[in-house]
């Protein structure tokens, strides 16, 4: 291979001895190959970093990734995706997708309630209401949907690879994929003996270790079997207990076997385990309070006087705060090989239970005392045939689908009468009813109070989902430089939802009242009083049909199609164009009791380049795109301005368009070195939506930031210490949010002369790693967050109007520490 000006310059300055000075931030390796090779060339002569030869060079690019349900190398799909590779996520110790999510252009995890996450993808996102929805952005383990967002986000274990597949994939993954997918792909049991452990220690008491054995149990089977356990102390402290908010408790486990029945037929079968059980997310307050827990707070709450809660103490008092979640699921695989193609049955099932309690106003004050708790229960199942094959003219897929679930929720809204009496004096204005009552009464001697008693509504809910499918996908070879791809999905969704607003829980209010009235005591107080307690005797937070059963049974069908054209300009040289609809089942607000929206549709035009320079050992892919976003229902919080002053969420429902470019290069100019730099511009507007206190949002943006990118480098030293030398660091940087009118409401946008909500966020990770030839022993130091930018994500407004009390979420500090790696 000839040897061009560029990479030559180049290697002469890193063989000067600067490199490290001059390197942009790092991304790890784009495939895992590349490792393998890296060992095997330093156990033959001495180490070089001359230009790699062809063959390496042709490298890039040629992960083998399903992102069209069938193998296929990565610059082969007319797909805009990226890929996610397990060495990748150990280079940047991250323990789930949230942790690495950043450094995907245009995706965003918030994994700060593992039992609630959210997903966005190029700007489409789902705020989380309950069980009647799905997430716009699809989340897929081995090929099967995670409908639900309680067993969307687990710790990673044995992973192969992530892809990130971008724009709707609703032909091709059917229902919710609207805005995107995100397929996990797990390792399959090998014909090899393999095993390896992995422990890592650092700061905030983190404690990790991973363990895997791979066993040939003949021929024929063979078994797999990996745990992995994540603990952390936390890195804040809570002044209310002396607990330690923000740490990690979560214990996994994956069994696999393989039978290969026949050289035809081979039979998958997979067992995955995991258990959370840690604090929920710290909700730090902004107002400054006295000491005394019974004085209430100021209201209305002043902006100016806001404490910054990146160093504001956290005092939480939920009574029950924990979030737990305890998993389970099963896959079953069958596939059989035909002289014509294949046939491939998928069978699954999962189940989980999850509880997050949290506190909702920031304080550890009894007169505000507020916590909220999302209980949880689902089983679903699944069922895929699908046929594939191919010859000269085309390469094809097709299949039919069948899925069931079962999903229950309750949401508790848990307080007591001291903070409904501060609601009733800062929102109805109508001073403190229970307090002067309770007053009134003690002051005449008499033993009745009717302060600090618990409070509870809750609202339950129970689902029942079935969805029947019937797709297919044809690449047809035009001839040898055009291709045309084809495909089309049918989808009806069968829904069937209630609602139970469980009369409010008070007993001791309920048991004082009725020794009141017993005594006769309640006949001789004032009109007003009687009144005022009459009002405590039902429902406040959720005061819709109580009592009462509500259900709705809906139907929807719909039609995804699919249409690619690809051309190969070179054999490394590939350009397409693409139309293709998305569709998201139409659903439900778990707490707008006989809510009932619509699916969401999309339509998306998109154009792209996928390019591989052998020459200059360079991969450039590029992609440019237009979407229309219909119906795209979102859960906001509204003021209730007009009403009685509580706020509540509603589902917001607006139309949505956006254009946007996307680009990924990876250049590995010497064998020791490899470059990558991914980036994403998008523009998305509102074609027509209301906010939630009725301002017209029509042409203004959507609050998704203009910029994404990421860059980083890994460079390798051999022959230091009978090993190789690793440094590694990758940098990701997020622009600002793009305000609207309703984003100060929804805590989005927010500025206060002590901190800023919604600017531009940046993260650098780097580790530097010693390894021998083989992999076999390995030890690294890492960083994540290594310059430790933090910032202030959103403010709950939730009791701002009620009781004077917003409280922030903030991002994390700084992570380091050491991990040692085994493997035989």
């Amino acid at each position: 291979m000839r040897q061009r000006l560029l990479p030559g310059y180049l290697r002469s300055v890193l063989y000067g001895g600067v490199a490290i000075a001059l390197c942009a931030p790092f991304t790890a390796r784009a495939d895992d190959t590349g490792q393998q090779a890296k060992g095997d060339a330093a156990t033959s002569a001495a180490p070089s970093s001359t230009a790699p030869d062809a063959s390496k060079a042709k490298q890039l690019g040629k992960i083998v990734v399903t992102a069209q349900t069938r193998s296929q190398e990565m610059q082969e799909v007319p797909i805009p995706l990226q890929i996610i590779t397990a060495q990748q996520i150990q280079t940047l110790a991250a323990t789930d997708l949230s942790k690495i999510a950043i450094f995907v252009p245009g995706l965003g995890v918030d994994g700060s309630q593992p039992t609630q996450p959210s997903y966005s993808l190029r700007g489409i996102s789902t705020s989380n209401f309950g069980v009647g929805t799905e997430s716009a952005v699809g989340v897929y383990v081995d090929g099967v949907y995670a409908a639900r967002s309680g067993g969307a986000l687990l710790a990673f274990n044995d992973i192969q690879r992530i892809e990130v597949l971008k724009g709707p994939q609703g032909t091709l993954f059917g229902r919710n994929a609207a805005g995107g997918a995100i397929s996990i792909v797990t390792n399959e049991p090998s014909d090899k003996w393999e095993g390896n452990a992995v422990v890592r220690v650092g700061n905030e008491g983190q404690r990790y270790g991973s363990a895997l054995l791979n066993i040939p149990l003949n021929n024929d089977m063979a078994l797999r079997v990996s745990v992995v356990d994540n603990q952390s102390d936390g890195w804040i402290k809570n002044q209310a207990n002396g607990q330690r908010y923000g740490g990690n408790d979560d214990w996994g486990s994956r069994i696999v076997y393989r039978w290969n029945i026949t050289p035809d037929t081979r039979v998958l079968l997979s067992w995955d385990h995991e258990r959370l059980d840690q604090l929920p997310r710290p909700q730090i307050g902004i107002v400054p309070l006295s000491n005394n827990v019974y004085q209430r707070p100021p209201f209305p709450a002043d902006p100016s006087t806001f404490l910054n809660p990146l160093h504001a103490p956290l005092y939480n008092d939920a009574i029950n705060a924990a979030e737990t979640r305890t998993f389970n699921g099963a896959n079953l695989v069958v596939d059989h090989s035909f002289s014509w193609g294949s046939l491939t049955s998928t069978t699954a099932w999962r189940g989980f239970d999850t509880y997050n309690d949290m506190d909702n106003d920031g304080t550890n004050h009894v007169v505000s005392y507020l916590d909220t708790a999302n209980i949880e229960h689902n089983n679903s199942w699944y069922q895929e045939f699908k046929l594939a094959g191919n010859n000269d003219l085309m390469d094809w897929v097709s299949g039919v689908s069948f899925y069931s679930e079962q999903a229950r929720q309750g949401s508790q809204v848990n307080t007591n009468t001291d903070s409904l009496d501060t609601l009733a004096q800062n929102v109805q204005g109508v001073g403190l009813p229970l307090t002067e009552i309770t007053q009134g009464l003690q002051a005449m001697g008499l033993p009745f109070s009717f302060l600090g008693d618990s409070w509870r509504e809750q609202i339950n809910n129970d689902g029942r989902f079935k969805a029947y499918a019937a797709f297919g996908d044809v690449i047809w070879h035009l001839n040898d430089k055009w291709d045309l791809t084809t495909g089309l999905r049918y989808t009806q969704d069968q829904k069937s939802f209630t609602w139970y607003n469980v009369p409010r829980q008070a007993p001791a209010y309920d048991q004082t009242l009725a020794a009141l009235q017993a005594s006769g005591i309640y006949d001789l107080l004032p009109p007003s009083a009687q009144q005022a307690l009459g009002v405590f005797s039902s429902n406040i937070v959720f005061p819709n049909a109580v009592g009462q059963w509500v259900q709705s049974n809906r139907t929807w069908h719909d039609l995804s199609p699919r249409v690619v054209l690809s051309y190969k300009f070179t054999p490394d040289v590939m350009g397409y164009a693409s139309v293709t609809k998305g569709y998201k089942a139409g659903g439900y607000n778990s707490l707008e009791i006989g809510s009932v929206y619509q699916p969401e549709k999309v339509w998306n035009y998109e154009i792209g380049l996928k390019t591989v320079l052998p020459d200059y050992n360079l991969l450039l892919n590029a992609s440019a795109y237009y979407y229309r976003y219909s119906n795209l229902q979102s859960n906001v919080l509204n003021p209730n301005y007009n009403g009685s002053g509580v706020p509540f969420y509603m589902v917001n429902t607006s139309d949505q368009h956006a254009h946007g470019l996307e680009f990924d290069a990876q250049w590995v100019p010497i064998d020791a070195l490899r470059f990558n730099l991914t980036g994403a511009y998008i523009n998305a507007t509102y074609l027509k939506g209301l906010s939630s206190s009725g301002v017209d949002l029509s042409g203004q943006p959507t609050g998704e930031p203009y910029f994404s990118a990421t860059t980083g480098f890994d460079y390798t030293v051999h022959g230091v210490a009978h090993g190789d030398l690793e440094l590694s660091m990758q940098y990701a940087y997020r622009g600002p949010t793009r305000c609207n009118a309703d984003s100060g409401i929804q805590g989005n946008c927010y500025s206060t002369p002590a901190f800023t909500i919604g600017q531009s966020t940046q993260r650098t990770d780097a580790r530097l790693d010693w390894h021998t030839p083989d992999q076999r022993w390995g030890v690294g130091l890492y960083g994540n967050n290594i310059f430790n930018k933090r910032y202030v994500l959103g403010v709950g407004n939730e009791t701002t109007s009620v009781f004077g009390t917003p409280y922030a979420t903030v991002t994390p500090p700084r992570t380091y520490g050491i991990e040692f790696r085994a493997r035989f």
